[in-house]
């Protein structure tokens, strides 16, 4: 018996829609993707509930006619390539033919659009990959696709979308990354009748600052290069504005976004003992190379591309970036051009010219006081036997006398929820481990790490009794978030003001910081701000008790006492105080060591 049957058309193309298809933001990328390769210069998007009820991308492109708009929809129908060749010379976004069919096979599509030629447009609907209706109907040049009930078909697939505020910056970063490099076209996107974002057209300069905000004009150094190879353009960041989390990185080559993990170290490595181990850059690097020499069909998403000369590539890269910063940080190079220049002699020295050095003669034996007579008083007696007025100290007397330029505290605390007797030295070990005698052994503290339990549990219990103490600041502090960041934004800037930070919303994405935590006060508010807001948003939490905890623990690593600090006994004995009333001792919120003992038979046993 026969079991081997071919698939209908409708769960062929919802099978094929899962690689092209996978949440909101891929369907926003092909759309928009699309409108540009129609030449549009102005692409206006609209999404309700992140893209789960409905997307809306409106262009002013060519448009087309009835019966292209018909078979548009049909799988690996295009126009933009006619034969294989044409792979290898591609200068469009989109070239498979899969976008349209995918997501008319998992979604409910309704298509306006009329080319110029064309007195009336024409109006498709479409669901899950069956044409319901088809008829004329007065509509502007270029197209408007609605995209509504996305995976209604495949209820599996709609389960497992993210929440609206994850779903929203996935749209957010898809839509960013085909404005940056479409710098000549003008864009808007909207969330719930919102405006998030509205681009004019202007120079790839202002693009990235209009995305990002204006302060990130103070970061950028320019970098451009022209080698046979290819052509690099673009921008990077100093390193002075390097940071852990938050950075813009993006690579683009012949207008179309990827990811290149081995070019990301290229950059990296131009930065090699500049910046701090762990910490990275924002960059925006446009190549252009000859389509020729690329594949981008290597996955249906297009953001994978394979470079004939990679390792070429990479060291032009790396190479143009380094010289970039070197001409931000005015770097002195070596002058070789001696025209025009005074000719000064070299200077060969010989042995009646090598200088010595200066030879001094005195007397040991000479003492001014002895002999001496006082002319102008004769009343005054003779300064003879002055050394029997004041002996010398003797060795002995000094041995038992307390140093008074480098005294050595040596002193014992009794701590009852330790209950071993603390031996401090003058600092801990390293500018980093306290060493106390247990009853068992030596118990060794992290100083660093206790710092951050002792700060974490302190910011956890500040958020949930809302009692934490702000420090205004002198000057306050400027800073911008992305647009991606808006819908969770709201909520995580209210609990940072729970742990005493007084920030307020100066419109357009900036926010004015005006307070931030007492004993904070030294810190760089903008940078801190910046980080905690980074690393909440990118874990997309969003229960109140996890968030506390992401925040707690993010400020607590950036305000505990650094490696290396040198802290008086008095502070170092308070703090395991307070490290033994936390709930835990042994552990840091992340799981690292704080403690160890080494126990008295094992220490034995070294020697």
């Amino acid at each position: 018996m026969d079991i081997i049957r071919l698939l209908p058309d409708s769960v062929a193309n919802q099978i094929a829609a899962g690689e092209v298809i996978q949440r909101p933001a891929s369907v926003i990328k092909e759309l928009v993707e699309n409108s540009i390769d129609a030449g549009a210069h102005n692409i206006d998007v609209s999404v309700v509930d992140a893209g789960r009820t409905s997307i809306q991308v409106i262009d002013d492109g060519k448009g087309m006619s009835d019966t292209d708009a018909r078979l548009s929809f049909e799988r690996h129908a295009t126009s933009k390539i006619q034969q294989a060749e044409d792979l290898f010379t591609l200068h469009t976004m989109g070239f498979r033919g899969e976008a349209l069919a995918s997501i008319a096979a998992v979604a409910q599509v309704t298509l306006k659009t009329r080319t110029i030629d064309d007195e009336v447009g024409t109006e498709l609907h479409i669901e899950g990959s069956n044409v319901v209706s088809q008829e004329p109907i007065a509509c502007p040049v270029g197209s408007n696709f609605t995209i509504e009930n996305l995976f209604f078909n495949i209820p599996a697939r709609r389960k497992f979308l993210k929440s609206n505020a994850t779903e929203m910056n996935n749209i957010m970063q898809a839509f960013e990354r085909i404005a940056l490099v479409y710098p000549d076209v003008a864009f808007s996107i909207r969330s719930n009748g919102t405006e998030l974002l509205h681009l004019n057209p202007s120079n790839t300069h202002q693009r990235i600052c209009d995305v990002f905000g204006k302060r990130i004009n103070q970061e950028l150094v320019p970098v451009e290069t022209e080698t046979t190879l290819c052509t690099i353009k673009g921008y990077v960041a100093t390193p002075q504005n390097a940071k852990k989390k938050g950075c813009h990185q993006y690579f683009f080559v012949n207008g179309r976004y990827m990811k290149h993990p081995y070019f990301h170290k290229a950059v990296m490595s131009a930065y090699d003992r500049l910046i701090p181990e762990g910490e990275q850059v924002s960059y925006f690097l446009y190549l252009t190379v000859n389509p020729e020499n690329i594949d981008v069909n290597i996955h249906p998403v297009k953001t994978e591309i394979k470079f004939d000369n990679e390792q070429a590539i990479w060291q032009i890269i790396m190479a143009t970036v380094r010289d970039a910063i070197g001409r931000y940080t005015g770097a002195t190079s070596l002058d070789f051009d001696q025209e025009g220049k005074p000719n000064i002699p070299v200077f060969t020295p010989d042995e009646n010219t090598i200088a010595k050095a200066p030879h001094i003669d005195f007397n040991p034996n000479y003492n001014p006081f002895k002999g001496a007579t006082i002319n102008n008083s004769s009343s005054r007696p003779s300064a003879k036997g002055w050394e029997e007025l004041f002996p010398s100290p003797q060795t002995s007397d000094i041995k038992h006398q307390p140093s008074a330029i480098n005294p050595q505290p040596s002193f014992t605390s009794q701590l009852s929820t330790l209950n071993c007797q603390l031996s401090l030295l003058q600092q801990p070990y390293k500018g980093r481990y306290i060493l106390c005698e247990g009853e068992n052994g030596m118990v060794i503290i992290d100083q660093h790490r206790a710092s951050q339990r002792v700060l974490f549990e302190r910011y956890k219990q500040a958020f949930e009794e809302h009692n934490a103490h702000t420090q205004k600041v002198l000057f306050p502090e400027v800073i911008q978030f992305p647009a991606s960041y808006s819908d969770q934004l709201p909520s995580t800037l209210e609990e940072l003001q729970h742990l005493g930070f007084d920030i307020s919303n100066l419109g357009g994405g900036s926010y004015s910081i005006n307070g931030v935590p007492a004993g904070l006060g030294g810190m760089d508010a903008t940078k801190l701000v910046g980080e905690l807001v980074n690393e909440t948003i990118e874990q997309g939490v969003r229960a109140s008790e996890e968030v506390h905890t992401i925040l707690a623990l993010g400020l607590a690593k950036r305000a505990a006492t650094p490696v290396g600090e040198i802290m008086s006994p008095e502070d170092t004995e308070n703090l395991i105080k307070q490290l033994f009333e936390c709930s835990t001792q042994k552990y840091t919120p992340d799981g690292k060591l704080i403690l160890t003992e080494i126990p008295d038979d094992e220490l034995l046993k070294k020697f």
